[in-house]
């Protein structure tokens, strides 16, 4: 209800200092008596994706909550799943500021971030905290500095850390913010890149008693022929689950509209056609021998309702939650 107001106000701010404003404020309120004002009730619809039981399909995507500073606080407005990071092993700045734009009048973002992050270390600290009762995501990545060719170890590191802590697991290849980071969905070096996590699965299952399952985040601008060999991929390295898309560097939709010349990734409402595009053609390529969760410019529940019909088990919202707040929330999970 209050949300429009508060909206207008937060848009009058730089986009990151809105951020760190709104993440200030649901800290205040998270797990004490004031929490009733950002508490939402919504009706229990359970999912069964990779093994897991999800209260709800509708989660939070990776990069809203980096750290897991804000677990508790974005849980209690209905999500059945969250999803924090992206985290790296060593804490890392991350781009030059400015680096995350709003283009408005497409209900869009544009983000250049970088992996900003305060480390592995500092995330699982965050989720001991944590009382959160719904699926718990942990994506992860690797640092600016390591080199593509070692990239993998970076992932391994992070597995090894995470593992106890998490729901699942989720393999970010797919930013366009990490020099390189793009190259380790192709070819051999992916093939690489899964065996070894599936290696590292194997052995940290072994080690907990505990199945954690993998998802391996893509990117939107994939060519049919990529996606098929992605799609290839990934089942032959069994992995538990894929999230279908990460943002995009096509700008065709916001041609002329402000920022639409700053370079990083595009989310938003100017994704969502390619991102269901990709969803639909990865499902006909699975054929439901993996999951997919669908993330890409829901901003509605027709939206949400169109990834679940192209092939998604689960969906998640970002921008679309900058633009339309917590109502968007309710409105999809009592609705979907």
């Amino acid at each position: 209800m209050f949300y429009p107001v508060i909206k207008k106000a937060l848009f009058q701010l730089d986009p990151e200092r809105a951020h760190e404003f709104t993440f200030q404020q649901l800290r205040r309120l998270s797990n004490t008596p004031f929490e009733f004002l950002i508490r939402q009730s919504v009706p229990t619809k359970p999912v069964t994706c990779m093994g897991l039981s999800f209260k709800n399909p509708l989660g939070l995507a990776a990069g809203l909550d980096k750290d897991g500073d804000c677990i508790d606080a974005l849980g209690a407005m209905g999500f059945g799943h969250i999803e924090v990071g992206t985290v790296t092993p060593r804490p890392q700045p991350g781009n030059d500021k400015p680096r995350l734009f709003r283009v408005v009048e497409a209900e869009g973002l544009i983000n250049r971030m970088g992996f900003n992050n305060h480390g592995v270390d500092n995330l699982i600290e965050n989720v001991k905290k944590s009382r959160f009762g719904g699926v718990l995501g942990i994506n992860i990545g690797k640092n600016k500095d390591t080199p593509v060719e070692q990239g993998k170890d970076d992932y391994l590191i992070c597995m090894d850390k995470i593992y106890a802590h998490a729901g699942y697991i989720a393999s970010n290849i797919s930013s366009p913010n990490t020099p390189g980071l793009r190259s380790l969905q192709y070819g051999e070096a992916l093939d690489d890149l899964l065996q070894a996590i599936k290696n590292k699965q194997e052995a940290l299952h072994q080690q907990y008693q505990k199945y954690v399952p993998i998802a391996v985040k893509i990117a939107p601008d994939l060519s049919e022929e990529e996606l098929i060999q992605i799609a290839d991929s990934l089942v032959r390295h069994n992995i538990d689950g894929v999230i279908a898309t990460n943002t995009t560097l096509n700008r065709d939709l916001i041609q002329g509209l402000n920022h639409c010349g700053q370079t990083g990734g595009l989310s938003g409402r100017p994704l969502q056609q390619r991102s269901t595009e990709v969803i639909r053609r990865l499902a006909q390529e699975l054929n439901g021998r993996l999951p997919i969760i669908g993330v890409g410019g829901v901003d509605s529940l027709t939206a949400a309702r169109e990834k679940m019909a192209a092939g998604a088990s689960l969906v998640q919202i970002y921008s679309g939650f900058i633009f339309h707040g917590p109502r968007l929330i309710k409105d999809i999970i009592t609705h979907i």
